[in-house]
């Protein structure tokens, strides 16, 4: 790309980068919470339709999608769960075709009063924006629409087609970015600019979610001897799954990305409730947990391995033997992936583009890092055989509370994404 086009794309980001964060404030402000996600994504397809993009909005089925390598166990169907693509269609065709994805479901906002301010009234203050799924990741999804509109307003557009893709499960199990898959939604490279400070992400971890019920024995607190406690019996489990924990930190067991990640595999227990009365030893416990894999750990062995891990535990425990708990499996049930086991042509110049971008825009080497989360980049690189590239802005206290996203990484990552799209998919005119 010639240097006087190069200039001319980055000028016109900066052109319209109050209107960005404007629209980014606004999409900010719905409360995108699971199963809440309609009027975000009336907002976003309103965006799409005004751009003249070719909008395909539908309600994800489980029955299309239940069979399909990556998919995560829910309980029940969807009501509500919709996505949104907006697809550019080249006139030429003489490029290489891409997939633009973000999600619009973000985390709850957990205690109102432990935040600064409202978590859905975005405000800014000293260059970062701030409210719940700002940074996580709807600056990402406004990154790419607006890098979009950067082309469009010299006159110019991608020369292969392009699939803006706003999805819904990612935070619970990715079964959004699945049912495009299945709806045929293919490219050559994906771009996902999840908030992970302009690193290329070369590494995410998997993620199993399980929810363990037990049962106790009820009678009053008088006589708490003769009775069960289902919340006390949940204690040796939750031990016994942090020896597992512990186990898949090991050195032999890590993928060669995380050879000097400080503890990779993190076990979380995330939600406890049991009991009915104050004065009643608790008849029952639920907790839900969630554990990370390894790219290339097979899942069925890490499930078979959290079974035996708490069926052992149980055995061992008085009451326990008698009344084995029950494992329900439903959430994430995602595998690992890593861009930096791609050797492909494909994806060595999907990197290569992006590179080149990054350094025209921050003068810079793209540092790259192995995360401990997950996003989902695995679905185009595990089962579309698409490179992913996971890139994007710098956010802080990301499911925490005053989440926050950096204003001057936007407008970096938006420009960068313009470049690659320009490099990547090449330019025809308008």
């Amino acid at each position: 790309m010639d240097q006087e086009l190069q200039t001319r794309i980055l000028s016109a980001v900066d052109d319209a980068f109050d209107d960005e964060i404007a629209f980014l404030s606004e999409l900010t402000a719905y409360p995108s919470t699971r199963g809440q996600e309609q009027g975000a994504q009336d907002c976003m397809a309103g965006a799409l339709n005004e751009r003249g993009y070719e909008v395909d909005r539908w309600q994800i089925e489980v029955d299309k999608i239940r069979n399909l390598p990556g998919f995560s166990p829910v309980i029940g169907d969807y009501e509500d769960a919709v996505n949104v693509v907006g697809s550019h269609r080249s006139t030429t065709q003489k490029g290489r075709s891409l997939i633009l994805n973000g999600h619009i479901d973000v985390v709850p906002a957990g205690p109102l009063d432990m935040w600064d301010r409202p978590p859905f009234e975005p405000h800014v203050d000293d260059g970062w924006l701030y409210g719940r799924g700002a940074g996580d990741m709807k600056a990402g999804l406004v990154s790419n629409l607006f890098a979009l509109d950067a082309l469009r307003s010299l006159g110019l557009a991608p020369a292969a087609d392009v699939f803006f893709q706003s999805v819904v499960e990612e935070e619970c199990t990715g079964n959004g970015a699945l049912a495009c898959l299945e709806r045929g939604y293919k490219a050559d490279a994906a771009l996902i600019p999840e908030p992970f400070e302009e690193k290329l992400v070369t590494a995410q971890l998997g993620v199993i979610w399980a929810q363990v019920h037990l049962k106790g024995l009820p009678t009053h607190v008088a006589y708490a001897g003769s009775g069960a406690n289902a919340i006390e019996a949940a204690i040796p489990l939750i031990s016994a799954l942090h020896g597992l924990e512990e186990r898949w930190n090991a050195p032999g067991c890590r993928h060669s990305e995380y050879g000097h990640t400080h503890h990779p595999i993190n076990l979380n227990i995330g939600k406890i409730k049991g009991g009915d009365w104050a004065s009643s030893v608790p008849a029952w416990c639920v907790f839900d947990m969630r554990i990370a894999i390894y790219p290339g750990q097979d899942i069925e062995a890490a499930k078979a391995e959290i079974v035996d891990t708490i069926m052992e535990a149980a055995r061992s425990n008085a009451f326990l033997k008698n009344s084995l708990p029950e494992i329900v499996w439903h959430g994430f049930m995602a595998e690992g992936y890593a861009l930096a086991d791609d050797r492909s042509e494909t994806a060595t110049a999907a990197i290569g583009s992006l590179d080149a971008a990054h350094a025209a825009v921050n003068g810079s080497m793209l540092d790259r890092m192995a995360i401990t989360a997950t996003t989902d980049a695995r679905f185009f690189g595990l089962y579309a055989d698409t490179p992913a590239l996971v890139y994007g802005p710098r956010a802080e206290a990301i499911h925490g509370f005053n989440e926050r996203v950096e204003l001057e990484s936007i407008r970096r990552i938006t420009q960068s994404t313009a470049l690659f799209i320009a490099d990547w998919c090449g330019l025809e005119t308008i």
